[in-house]
């Protein structure tokens, strides 16, 4: 991996570019730095995600996660696993999904992601991390960090969350912030957070509007000290984005820049 020595200084602090991806060229994903979810993955999504240049593709130096509708058959279909993953036989929608998942994990630092998000009742992009551990152990103790959060049936909020293990067995914590936007999609913003051993703290364009205290989630096996790695996804419906509307596809998540700093030390 290149390191890219690009000084940046805020509040006093200096930092090093240690990865980026700025998508100066054109096609797929640089396959070094990322890696494509396929399948029905997670939250009762109503979307596919594939692998295909249709849903993930660089172009005019940027990202462009595209969701569509279309019917598209389940590769992984079985109707006698009681997974809705595998007993699904055709998605009414396609989409994508990339991360770093052992390709780029790191643990402390800045990240900033320069996007425009895709808009319409149902969507849900999102630039969020999950810890490096998450396949060895049960959801939610790796952790999770929700960098940006947007769905499209409240279209001025951007949502920035962390999830963590509670005291109890399978018991959820969470603590988050929202920011009113207008009208996101419409223009880039800059998301970032800035991960130190002390807080996570929420940024656009580079203004706080949430911090969350690591002690907060404990002594013990406190995920937000251990390694994360990166994901950019494009979902529709499930949980939280509610009910789709099939008629506002296409829809973009427009990706300029993805890049991770680290405090130099003094």
């Amino acid at each position: 991996m290149v390191l890219f020595l690009v000084p940046l200084t805020m509040n006093s602090q200096s930092y090093k570019l240690v990865w980026a991806d700025n998508f100066e060229y054109n096609g797929k994903p640089d396959p070094e730095k990322w890696n494509y979810e396929t399948g029905f993955i997670r939250n009762l999504e109503e979307q596919i995600y594939t692998s295909r240049k249709k849903n993930v593709r660089i172009r005019n130096g940027k990202l462009e996660i595209i969701a569509r509708k279309e019917k598209y058959r389940n590769s992984r279909f079985d109707p006698t696993v009681r997974n809705y993953r595998i007993n699904t036989a055709y998605a009414e929608y396609t989409s994508g999904s990339i991360n770093t998942k052992d390709k780029f994990e790191f643990r402390y630092g800045r990240v900033e992601v320069r996007a425009k998000l895709p808009q319409g009742e149902g969507i849900w992009p999102a630039i969020w991390m999950l810890g490096a551990n998450f396949d060895q152990i049960e959801y939610p103790l790796a952790g999770e960090i929700d960098i940006m959060e947007y769905v499209g049936k409240t279209p001025n909020e951007i949502h920035s969350t962390v999830h963590f293990p509670g005291n109890k067995r399978k018991e959820i914590k969470s603590n988050g912030g929202t920011k009113t936007l207008n009208s996101p999609y419409e223009n880039f913003h800059i998301y970032s957070l800035n991960w130190t051993p002390e807080k996570i703290d929420f940024l656009i364009d580079n203004s706080v509007f949430h911090s969350f205290k690591i002690d907060e989630a404990g002594e013990k096996n406190n995920p937000f000290r251990k390694p994360f790695y990166l994901i950019l996804n494009l979902a529709l419906g499930g949980n939280w984005a509610g009910d789709v509307d099939p008629e506002v596809f296409p829809q973009k998540f427009v990706i300029d820049y993805v890049r991770v700093y680290k405090k130099i030390e003094e």
